[in-house]
């Protein structure tokens, strides 16, 4: 449900893997193109769409008798999404979420956004599949590793068997918030990656923020619950890594472009898909806030986006903080 690269990525993946795939978009473009050209000529034109894989602008067509159904639309139509899904639904399908964000107006994750829509009785069949894995290198066979994590071990194993495909390899974890949160969250960390590159900062900079912003994931993901060894992994530590400091990254984008001086509307001007951390930003600003967690790297990137601050304001902003000891516990 959602045809943007990484759902496209993941339609070609599972066709790879010999299932017969059904790829949901309400644009009527993009469906024509892959069903007509078998390529995704709007968000993945490089790579061939296999035979198996057949797109629709029918909610209904694609669900039909679905055994698997993946999420991969942004976070902020999540929930108009499953809205549109969940008539069709079979009891026993198994609902994946591909899609890194936090609801703005709720700060819901997105399990929390399917338990509310689709019912409780979902939660024990939902995934939430995460971990570094830019859209492109996964399709041009660049070996990658994620992770499926749900509460629900039996379920969990199924998606890695079914999903995991030649150079592909899924891991699973019974961490559903951890993941999520690493997922969401890192992606304003790769504005702030990108605000450093391009403030013209080198590599100390950039492994400084790294470091600080697993902090600050790491502290607000045990706050709710998560675990440790989750933020220390694929999730945590691998996708942080990835997104800030991969040229792919849209979310770095985003940043080093800010850092130039460009505005915000400038820079998505140009931009066909969404950079997930723009709008995670607000929501995580909300939640921090809420739960009474201190995110001084994602405060500043807020700052930067919403609050007409500019980027080397916000980088001596952070450089001029009270000096204490590092542990997990510090800001």
């Amino acid at each position: 449900m959602g045809a943007g690269s990484w759902g496209t990525a993941l339609s070609i993946i599972a066709a790879r893997a010999g299932h017969d795939v059904r790829l949901w978009s309400r644009n009527e473009e993009v469906v024509r193109s892959i069903n007509r050209d078998r390529v995704n000529n709007l968000y993945l034109d490089f790579s061939t769409v296999p035979s198996s894989v057949r797109a629709t602008v029918e909610v209904g067509e694609a669900l039909n008798d679905a055994e698997m159904v993946i999420l991969a639309a942004p976070s902020h139509a999540t929930r108009s999404v499953l809205d549109s899904t969940v008539p069709f639904l079979k009891p026993d399908v198994i609902v994946v979420s591909a899609t890194k964000g936090i609801e703005i107006e709720t700060g819901k994750r997105i399990s929390q956004i399917v338990n509310e829509v689709a019912g409780e009785q979902f939660s024990h069949q939902f995934v939430c599949l995460s971990g570094p894995s830019f859209a492109r290198e996964v399709v041009e066979d660049h070996p990658t590793a994620i992770v499926a994590a749900s509460e629900n071990a039996a379920i969990g194993r199924t998606v890695q068997t079914e999903l995991s495909f030649g150079n592909l390899r899924i891991y699973t974890n019974d961490d559903v918030i951890g993941t999520e949160l690493g997922g969401s969250v890192k992606n304003v960390m790769a504005i702030a990656a990108g605000i450093v590159a391009g403030l013209g900062f080198g590599t100390n900079s950039v492994a400084a923020l790294v470091t600080r912003g697993l902090a600050e994931i790491t502290r607000l993901a045990l706050r709710e619950g998560a675990k440790l060894e989750t933020m220390m992994g694929l999730a945590g530590l691998g996708d942080l890594v990835l997104t800030c400091t991969g040229n792919l990254s849209r979310n770095r984008f985003v940043g080093q472009e800010l850092g130039k001086g460009r505005t915000l509307e400038e820079i998505t001007a140009g931009m066909r898909e969404v950079a997930e951390g723009i709008k995670t930003s607000q929501a995580l600003s909300r939640f921090a806030k809420r739960v009474d967690v201190e995110m001084p790297i994602a405060d500043e990137v807020h700052a930067v986006l919403y609050e007409n601050k500019t980027a080397k304001d916000a980088a001596t902003k952070l450089m001029m903080r009270p000096l204490r000891e590092e542990s997990w516990g510090a800001n």
